[in-house]
């Protein structure tokens, strides 16, 4: 099951050094060389150094992915788009699945990532799972880290054609940490381990997880690294609205006491089976407004986006982008993985809408 999940490779990376960390303040990627042509590098050329438009005497274009599960392969609709038209971000900054995206993508390996996500079922997906107990997380990573290396190889951050760096946050200290240096499937996995989900990894002596606990929609490191104009995508402008205050409200102590007596009645052992907690784990998951207990994933996963998208809104509204491309996911599960297909559309819909705006903005700053 899990060998059918590979996606095309030729891998041919160098050995790569010992993963490290750069806080944002101090973060500074390596001033690279200019080619003698004077060709901005695509996602998918080779390239042994970070380039920037920003050296040729051109503003850079900076690309900031957010963090959003399944929703996230809107990003490759968008990097799609974006490409198609001729518009090649040389700094990329991404977090969770961002930073899975946009590095790949990075990497030169988007079409080959798109036909790998459109193949998903939800059996292969459950087969890339490795449930673990008693660890910091539900989930071991270690089948995905596989499957990254197989696919990608062992690649430096250095080694990129472009600037690029993963969000994550430090445990225990809260700090946010911008990897932009060291071992590239690290760094995403890092940038992806959402907490009780997946296990923290240590990198460089820090322990990360998830980088949209502090910044959701990393336009400020894309900023930091030399971007003068900054396109944002995010995955949960459709998902949460407005949001609002419901005064007064009540009714729903019978039904969760309810809940609670039923798993009880279940016994411990038999929900803390590897097959229970599989099931457990994507049950429930369609729209929030059905009626009934959700799975294990989705209420977490759910607490933790409501949280991420209050923390992206107060981080945009301080620093925000020249462009937010929005997709409308709200009716696209957090693990609906399977729903490849609809995600990438969504969120090359939103990029062609978004994209005489992209082009205006272009000319203004003569990029």
């Amino acid at each position: 099951m899990f060998q059918s999940l590979h996606w095309r490779s030729n891998p041919a990376a160098p050995e790569s050094a010992g993963p490290e960390t750069a806080s944002p303040t101090h973060s500074a990627p390596s001033t690279p060389s200019v080619p003698d042509d004077g060709v901005p590098p695509d996602f998918g050329t080779p390239a042994h150094r970070p380039l920037r438009d920003g050296e040729r005497g051109r503003p850079a274009i900076g690309i900031a992915l957010g963090g959003g599960a399944a929703r996230g392969f809107a990003h490759i609709g968008v990097l799609k788009v974006l490409r198609q038209a001729g518009i090649h971000p040389s700094v990329v900054a991404g977090t969770s699945i961002g930073a899975v995206v946009g590095g790949i993508a990075a990497a030169g390996k988007l079409d080959e990532l798109e036909d790998w996500a459109i193949s998903l079922t939800k059996r292969n997906v459950l087969g890339l799972l490795d449930f673990a107990l008693g660890g910091a997380g539900l989930i071991g990573g270690r089948r995905l880290v596989e499957l990254m290396r197989r696919n990608v190889g062992e690649v430096s951050i250095e080694d990129l054609p472009v600037v690029f760096a993963a969000i994550a946050t430090e445990l225990g200290t809260g700090h946010e940490i911008w990897l932009t240096r060291g071992d590239f499937v690290e760094a995403i996995r890092a940038s992806y381990a959402l907490p009780g989900i997946f296990t923290p990894v240590k990198v460089g002596g820090r322990w990360l997880m998830d980088g949209a606990l502090v910044n959701p929609v990393p336009v400020s490191a894309a900023r930091a690294m030399g971007a003068r104009m900054v396109i944002a995508v995010n995955l949960n402008a459709d998902v949460f609205g407005h949001g609002t205050v419901i005064q007064d409200h009540g009714g729903v102590v019978e039904r969760v006491a309810e809940v609670a007596l039923g798993a009880k009645k279940e016994g411990i052992a038999a929900m803390l089976s590897p097959e229970r907690l599989k099931r457990q784990f994507f049950a429930g998951h369609g729209h929030p407004a059905s009626d009934g207990p959700r799975g294990l994933s989705t209420v977490m996963i759910d607490a933790f986006n409501i949280t991420q998208d209050r923390i992206a809104r107060s981080r945009l509204a301080g620093d925000p982008p020249d462009i937010m491309v929005s997709p409308k996911l709200g009716k696209i599960g957090l693990f609906e993985f399977p729903r490849a297909r609809e995600a990438i559309a969504a969120g090359a819909e939103a990029a062609e809408r978004a994209l005489p705006d992209i082009q205006e903005a272009m000319v203004a700053l003569g990029a």
